[in-house]
């Protein structure tokens, strides 16, 4: 009898704490699990030395990787997502003389590599985010082609008007998660 209650109880207890822990998730879910962020630390310096919005980084990262570094099945690589052509491309431009594709699993370089080029395409645009932003995902001659055509028909180009759906998405899914990065971790990204 008493082996029996014991069972009983444990058997609550475990349906219990099961409860518990159905009802934690449903009240994150209902109030938005943040975003995810690591390496901080990193993301900061990056932006120091690039002269790039930390969220900004933040936010690439999060639509590339979700802060989960798998290679894609297009063969990028890292937090960023860099294809090891544009590495060694970025690596020519930067000066850097050792780099190799094995690199970009690294945080500190991967990082490095997507602020250099997310700096350059914010040149390459006179600091305008969603061109940049585009060209991360779609490329920069595809970009070039849409502001073109957008500037031959008298108007600019927009998020709405980038003709690539996955480029388009691409874009205000970064734009969103850059702000919602800077509201939430202001801090932790240096931005106060």
């Amino acid at each position: 009898m008493r082996a029996r209650s014991l069972g009983t109880l444990a058997a609550v207890a475990v349906v219990a704490t099961l409860l518990a822990l159905v009802a934690v998730g449903v009240q994150q879910a209902a109030r938005g699990v943040p975003l995810p962020l690591t390496n901080a630390s990193i993301i900061r310096e990056q932006a120091a030395a690039k002269h790039l919005d930390p969220a900004l980084i933040a936010a690439v990262i999060y639509a590339e990787s979700k802060f989960e570094p798998r290679p894609s099945s297009a063969g990028a690589q890292g937090l960023m997502q860099i294809l090891p052509a544009t590495a060694y491309y970025l690596a020519q431009l930067s000066g850097g003389t050792r780099f190799t594709a094995s690199d970009l699993a690294t945080p500190r370089v991967n990082l490095a590599y997507g602020s250099y080029y997310l700096r350059y395409l914010l040149d390459h645009y006179a600091g305008n985010e969603m061109l940049a932003v585009a060209a991360y995902n779609g490329g920069l001659t595809n970009v070039d082609h849409w502001v073109s055509e957008a500037n031959e028909a008298g108007r600019k180009l927009t998020p709405e008007s980038i003709p690539f759906p996955e480029t388009r998405e691409y874009v205000e899914k970064v734009l969103a998660a850059q702000r919602a990065y800077r509201a939430t971790y202001p801090q932790q990204l240096g931005l106060q």
